[in-house]
């Protein structure tokens, strides 16, 4: 098995340029022995009983919890995410881990049907080992959300995580040490994007789940589909932030600023064009930049940081590039708009106006602290130009009309409309995209389902009809 490697995989604080850490990748013996040991431990797994697996999800919620502060550190060194953001991902995983603990059960319980049989029912069985390609933006949640439903519903779990967040990587295989997971039932592959291919291909890899980049979401579906795997793709986005002229525009302003500057604005979810409509754009204009120049820009290790370093210089580097495109291609510069001077990979906060459809903050996906302000005329416009992307991820409306959100909401093409409220991700509810932004969905009931064969038993002898 091929590699493809890098000698080395190395941690870098983005906050500083400082390595704090490199490891040597695995070699092909390395992979085998993971490989192995996965399809091994997976075939046990999958014939404990169910209630036996929910409470190594107990303890996987405790041993994050444990160790919360340490996890939370390692997030904000190696990604930049501020501290206290970094934290509640932590606390998200381990209400990630109950939640499925509690309702495993209910979600994969069998589902009798009626039918000409004298039983007929619907069971959901694991698929085997998943391998999990995952980013580095929440370096912890992005595996949990995975695998914590993938485990209960028995399958294995190995993870293949972004090559910028090895020590995240390895302290979730801490976890679940800590947890008690059976030997080999989860495994953290260090190897780089080249070895995927072939680690994909091998016959005891059931299926496949990414969460990254639309590029490399179309690569793994390729090869996976070639093969004839499962596969669960959550691809970029450009979430449309729609306001109406009723809507509370205090909360709208308060809410907005979060959901585009949270995490540095480093989520497929954040909110990236706000779709405006013209008679209340001025004052949401003006409140908006207010507020996203007051965001305090430092150390995301320091708990008053409210936006940390972006993961890396070249992301940095790409995002100022799309911003000064916009700019030369008619947005209004409100505010920010270059790097932060000084070491690290920190960008201004940065709102931009007078964006339109052929602009490139409208068209591609700003990864990063950058606001785009649409103005529209009214809410036909605005779902016009919400729908006028290749994403299709989330996506926010806000109005004092509940009645014509829920006619609204059913028009706008996304995977999750949130009326009122922040884009986010609840282990409860369905999460997923269409279009660009991937498709499959994570976490509920739908996501425990999605590496299982749903699998149909029919008990006869067939019942006659009568008449």
């Amino acid at each position: 098995m091929n590699t493809h490697m890098v000698p080395h995989i190395r941690s870098i604080n983005p906050a500083t340029g400082e390595q704090l850490a490199d490891f040597a990748p695995d070699g092909p013996a390395e992979i085998e022995a993971k490989l192995a040991a996965a399809a091994k431990a997976q075939r046990d797994w999958a014939l404990r009983p169910l209630d036996e697996r929910c409470l190594l999800l107990g303890r996987m919620a405790a041993a994050l919890r444990d160790r919360k502060a340490h996890f939370a550190r390692l997030i904000s060194l190696e990604m930049g995410k501020p501290i206290t953001e970094a934290e509640a991902e932590i606390e998200k995983c381990a209400w990630c881990c109950e939640h499925y603990r509690d309702s495993a059960a209910d979600y994969l319980a069998p589902e009798v049907i009626g039918s000409n049989a004298s039983h007929s029912e619907v069971v959901f069985d694991p698929l085997g080992v998943v391998l999990a390609v995952m980013p580095w933006n929440y370096p912890f949640w992005q595996y949990f959300r995975f695998a914590t439903p993938a485990l209960a519903a028995g399958n294995g779990a190995l993870l293949k995580h972004a090559s910028n967040v090895p020590q995240c990587a390895l302290a979730i295989a801490e976890v679940m040490d800590a947890a008690g997971a059976p030997k080999g039932l989860t495994a953290t592959l260090m190897v780089g994007a080249g070895a995927v291919s072939s680690i994909l291909a091998d016959s005891r890899v059931a299926a496949v789940t990414l969460t990254g980049s639309t590029e490399v979401g179309a690569k793994i579906a390729a090869q996976a589909g070639a093969l004839l795997k499962k596969q669960v793709l959550e691809l970029g986005g450009s979430d449309p932030f729609i306001v109406l002229d009723d809507a509370d525009l205090d909360l709208a302003v308060e809410t907005g600023i979060k959901a585009r500057f949270q995490n540095t604005g480093q989520s497929c979810i954040a909110a990236k064009r706000f779709i405006v409509v013209d008679a209340i754009a001025d004052r949401f204009a003006e409140a908006f930049t207010a507020k996203a120049r007051a965001l305090k820009v430092g150390d995301p290790l320091d708990p008053a940081s409210q936006q940390g370093a972006m993961a890396r210089s070249n992301l940095r580097d790409e995002l100022h590039d799309q911003v000064q495109r916009s700019i030369a291609g008619g947005a209004t510069l409100l505010c920010g708009g270059a790097p932060v001077d000084g070491p690290g990979a920190f960008y201004a906060p940065t709102v931009l106006d007078h964006v339109g459809p052929d602009n490139t903050a409208f068209r591609e996906e700003t990864f990063g602290p950058a606001a785009a302000i649409v103005r529209v005329p009214d809410a036909e416009r605005a779902i016009d130009y919400a729908n006028r992307s290749e994403f299709g991820l989330g996506a926010a409306l806000w109005t004092a009309d509940i009645e014509l959100a829920r006619r609204l909401a059913r028009r706008i093409e996304a995977g999750a409309v949130f009326v009122n409220g922040i884009v986010a991700s609840d282990p409860r509810l369905p999460f997923g995209g269409i279009k660009q932004s991937g498709y499959g969905r994570e976490l509920g009931a739908w996501g425990i389902r999605e590496f299982t064969n749903t699998k149909t038993v029919w008990i006869g002898p067939a019942q006659v009809q009568k008449g």
